[in-house]
């Protein structure tokens, strides 16, 4: 806007939306502060040249508003000091008028020609284009917002929980809870806490799923523990801190995963201190998958590290991973935290982490995601 403004040596030009009979300043842009036009401002669309350029009984292009009758005796002639105009519709791809591009100014213009009135007619195709891509947008995003609410409330978030082994004893210590959706929309889970983190909604999906995860608290056993996911943002809304304020925070193991952007490690462990001191425990999910693990290692001091399945797989076998989680184990000991091995699928990795002498451990070789019903079950059966 404000290089066609400065090209064609004009005071102000604005991109106007017509709605409700009335035309609404979108975009402004002007050589000096011009509080009669500004961002947000509207007025009536029968007082302006807008809507006449657009029927068609003004021109597009008026080098002297003094020598034209009918625009000399509209009251923004004068209001604006409109010396010379330039406007033309900006219209949409389905056909719509969505209102005019338009150029004002002060003093007259006789040099403006057909030529500098072409150009603005390209600038207000561009801005039809640009106008669309937003309003696409903003459309998607108010689908994403109303399908991620529709979740909550519709109950449509479920828990399944995954069985966490103590590997010497071959004891069950607890469960990690997953989150899984039903209806229509068959999405994995990554891919809804992903949508609703981009409109804003992260934390109020993820509160909504570590309520329904807790439900399963008073009917497992007291000494199992319940391993939550969260991320960094929704433990900083303190809403968490509020959900467990009357909880048994030495059941539960928070786990923050190795791909979380921490923007703030001091406010974060501020957070989570009191819950700590309460005897909640604290994990980094996902070490050993990239850099950000061991920077959240070093600067949250977890109680708990787990080994992200690149490594836990086929460990066994390949001795690049076993000397990398051997480091993990080795650093684990030094800072005084727990090993938890994710996505043990075969005997042989169980065993070849029982001789690391690693903890824990979860997977598919030892137990599948199951209904709460199921986990109850396990829990009574256990050694």
């Amino acid at each position: 806007m404000r290089a066609i403004r400065d090209h064609l040596d004009m005071d102000i030009a604005f991109v106007s939306e017509f709605a409700a009979g009335r035309r609404y300043f979108r975009y402004v842009d002007t050589r000096v502060d011009e509080p009669r036009i500004a961002v947000g401002q509207s007025m009536p669309l029968s007082e302006g040249y807008c809507i006449r350029v657009v029927e068609g009984s003004l021109p597009e292009l008026i080098t002297d508003t003094a020598r034209h009758p009918e625009a000399r005796a509209l009251p923004e002639t004068s209001q604006f000091r409109i010396g010379a105009h330039m406007g033309v519709p900006i219209r949409l791809a389905s056909g719509r008028i969505y209102g005019s591009f338009c150029c004002i100014s002060h003093a007259p213009k006789p040099g403006l020609d057909d030529r500098d009135l072409a150009m603005l007619r390209a600038f207000a195709d561009l801005t039809a284009l640009q106008i669309e891509r937003e309003s696409e947008l903003a459309d998607s995003r108010a689908t994403k917002i109303e399908r991620v609410r529709g979740a909550i409330s519709r109950g449509l978030i479920g828990t399944v929980y995954q069985p966490i082994y103590a590997l010497a004893e071959n004891r069950l210590t607890g469960f990690e809870c997953l989150s899984r959706f039903g209806g229509e929309d068959a999405r994995t889970p990554d891919l809804w806490f992903a949508e609703a983190a981009e409109v804003g909604l992260g934390p109020e999906l993820e509160m909504a799923a570590i309520r329904i995860a807790l439900r399963a608290l008073p009917a497992l056993p007291p000494d199992l523990r319940l391993a939550l996911n969260v991320s960094p943002e929704t433990i900083l809304t303190g809403a968490l801190s509020e959900l467990l304020a009357g909880a048994p925070a030495e059941r539960i193991e928070l786990e923050i995963t190795e791909h979380a952007h921490v923007a703030d490690y001091d406010a974060l462990s501020r957070e989570l201190g009191p819950l700590r001191a309460r005897g909640l425990q604290l994990a980094v999910d996902d070490a050993g998958a990239g850099y950000a693990s061991l920077r959240h290692i070093l600067l949250l001091a977890p109680d708990l590290i787990k080994l992200d399945v690149s490594l836990t797989r086929d460990i066994d076998t390949d001795p690049a991973r076993r000397a990398m989680a051997s480091a993990l184990i080795g650093f684990a000991g030094e800072t005084r935290s727990a090993i938890i091995a994710e996505g043990v699928e075969t005997p042989g990795e169980l065993e070849a982490l029982r001789a690391l002498g690693v903890g824990r451990a979860q997977g598919y070789h030892l137990g599948r995601p199951m209904a709460l019903t199921d986990a109850v079950a396990l829990a009574k059966t256990r050694r």
